[in-house]
């Protein structure tokens, strides 16, 4: 039996500091919130209902202990690199679906180039083809930025950017609101002060 949409979609992860930590799939929130380990700080307009319950489909939950993060590192993988570059080739710039690109190795590996985060970006099908075995200073194409491996600056922005969809989420993420930084969440109690 298929997961039902309102299951899958985007849920925000905050520490017990109220600081914002992952991303998870309401499932999982709500499994969370069931167990006790986390509270549902906002919730959206879905409910899960049985004959005798129903529990709202939460948007943001909390965890009730603080957890220490480590320093996080993320797989190398197809999706994360597409994420990464959010889903945009990095030679031509255009948006695309994960169907619509493909991995490129900056550096060839008919050169040597190693499958790493620092020689993989997200390429639409053109670029890849019009690249071909070449480096790009020899293609005469440039990159938008230099590929870098994903760390939490980039789990952070992409939880920015997913919280343009996400109202709810604005108030515990620092976005761009104009030209200034934003942010107008809760202030995290801390012990000791």
């Amino acid at each position: 039996m298929p997961i039902p949409l309102r299951l899958q979609q985007p849920v925000l992860v905050l520490n017990a500091s109220y600081e914002p930590i992952n991303i998870c799939a309401a499932r999982r929130a709500v499994v969370l919130v069931l167990k006790g380990v986390a509270s549902a700080e906002e919730t959206s307009v879905n409910a899960l209902r049985s004959s005798r319950h129903s529990v709202p489909v939460p948007s943001v939950i909390r965890l009730l202990e603080y957890r220490r993060i480590p320093h996080q590192t993320r797989a190398l993988s197809r999706k994360n690199i597409m994420m990464r570059d959010r889903y945009t080739c990095q030679y031509c710039h255009k948006a695309g679906s994960a169907g619509d690109l493909t991995l490129d190795h900056v550096t060839p590996r008919s050169r040597g180039g190693e499958t790493t985060w620092e020689n993989l970006v997200a390429c639409c099908h053109s670029c890849n083809n019009r690249k071909g075995s070449r480096t790009p200073e020899e293609a005469g194409m440039k990159l938008g930025r230099p590929p870098r491996p994903f760390s939490m600056h980039t789990s952070r922005h992409l939880m920015r950017l997913l919280a343009r969809g996400e109202e709810p989420w604005k108030k515990y993420l620092f976005y761009e609101s104009g030209s200034e930084r934003v942010y107008d969440g809760p202030v995290p109690h801390i012990k000791g002060l």
